[in-house]
């Protein structure tokens, strides 16, 4: 009897003596056949083995929805020309409850039907340029969003926004910033942590917060745009290199670490409140080469001797330790790091501490990494200095000369922020 449940119907079903009415979802990767899961109508699923279930009746059933033919729209909406890339996925979401899957929302005239503010804010254009998971990007991922942004800037558009997963949504942000020099207005990315079929889905919000800042501000730099609290009300706009996610499901998982939030905007006035503008220094500049020559060696203590040769004795080019406080490492990985830098390789100090700065000179220990030649990398985050660092191999810059230097805000000129 269970071999007639399908995928798509709304059923009712017996299980354990209890009546159950909800939606058959389709099975994932990992389901074993000895499983189904139901949507009650409450949205929640629940799992049920399929040995103890019996089907009262077929509710209703529907074939699943047609993709809708592909329409070619462009600039839906008044305001400032902005250009929204999507990197992977749905840009804006809307959920097909005969089957459950999430059917993509691509052109503009969808987005702004799904998000209509936007419409009201700007003149809305739509580009997928890619379609990967946050977790899958590789630095050939930003060197395409880098072209594509320049590429953008030089077509009018005031504005772009990315949207992007959130993972790793810091690192391609980073990257963009490196990469595009001057740009002549906002580049804001923007993700969301919650699903857009979830009642507490943050993506609407963050996406009108974004193209409001990509629409009225009229800073010049790569930015971040996510919920600043729990409430609907407000969204932070971050640097795009001092922004870190430090919660895994929070609506305001986003950070501006040892700095604050680049600018607010209050979703209900549609206002953007930020204390200083940053205005583009000389012509838009693009080099948007990454080379993957480079990692992030955490240290702990008891960290293996394989470990720290595998990392500084192998074909790395730049090494970012991310030491313990102010910048230390145990004296057992002096070796390895001293033949390192022996063999021209280049050698960075951040610090595991999330707040604060690497002060090398403090200590006995962090002069004798200076004196080997280690470079202390201020209050850098450690996934900024390693995006930064694969950028200038990958445009055959000097890393002893160009990693100390504060390119794009991602070195305090000023004592930080305290937390």
């Amino acid at each position: 009897m269970v071999q007639q449940i399908k995928p798509g119907q709304f059923v009712q079903l017996e299980y354990n003596g209890r009546l159950l009415e909800g939606l058959v979802m389709p099975r994932s990767l990992y389901e074993d056949e000895k499983h189904i899961t139901l949507k009650l109508k409450n949205g929640y699923n629940i799992g049920l083995d399929s040995g103890k279930v019996r089907l009262v009746k077929v509710v209703e059933y529907e074939t699943p929805a047609q993709p809708i033919e592909e329409k070619s729209y462009n600039e839906i909406g008044n305001g400032p020309r902005v250009l929204i890339m999507g990197t992977g996925g749905t840009i804006a979401s809307k959920v097909d409850y005969r089957t459950g899957a999430v059917k993509p929302a691509f052109s503009a005239k969808e987005i702004v039907d799904m998000v209509p503010e936007i419409g009201n804010i700007a003149s809305i254009s739509i580009k997928t340029i890619m379609n990967e998971l946050s977790e899958n990007m590789k630095p050939e991922n930003w060197s395409v969003m880098s072209n594509e942004v320049y590429k953008a800037f030089n077509s009018g558009y005031r504005g772009i926004v990315i949207a992007h997963g959130t993972d790793t949504m810091h690192y391609s942000a980073s990257a963009v910033s490196f990469a595009i020099e001057n740009p002549p207005g906002p580049v804001v990315f923007v993700g969301s942590q919650r699903s857009s079929d979830r009642p507490s889905s943050d993506s609407a919000i963050n996406l009108q917060g974004a193209v409001t800042f990509a629409a009225k501000s009229n800073s010049s730099g790569v930015f971040v745009a996510m919920h600043a609290g729990l409430d609907d009300n407000l969204v932070a706009v971050h640097r795009g290199t001092r922004v870190r996610k430090n919660h895994t499901s929070r609506r305001d998982a986003f950070e501006s670490v040892n700095d604050s939030p680049f600018a607010y905007i209050d979703i209900e006035k549609g206002t953007v409140k930020q204390e200083n503008e940053t205005t583009p220094q000389g012509k838009i500049k693009l080099m948007p080469n990454f080379l993957a020559k480079a990692s992030i060696f955490k240290f702990h203590p008891g960290i293996s001797e394989s470990l720290a040769n595998a990392v500084f004795g192998g074909d790395l080019l730049s090494i970012i330790i991310e030491g313990t406080g102010l910048g230390h490492v145990s004296r057992e990985v002096f070796p390895h790091i001293r033949s390192a830098i022996t063999e021209g390789k280049f050698v960075g100090m951040t610090s595991q501490c999330i707040w604060g700065s690497v002060g090398m000179t403090v200590y006995e220990t962090g002069r004798d990494l200076m004196a080997m030649g280690v470079v202390p990398l201020g209050d850098m985050l450690s996934e900024t200095a390693l995006v930064k660092s694969m950028w200038a191999l990958g445009n055959g810059l000097d890393l002893g000369s160009v990693m100390p230097l504060n390119l794009r805000g991602e070195i305090a000129t000023r004592r930080p922020v305290e937390k």
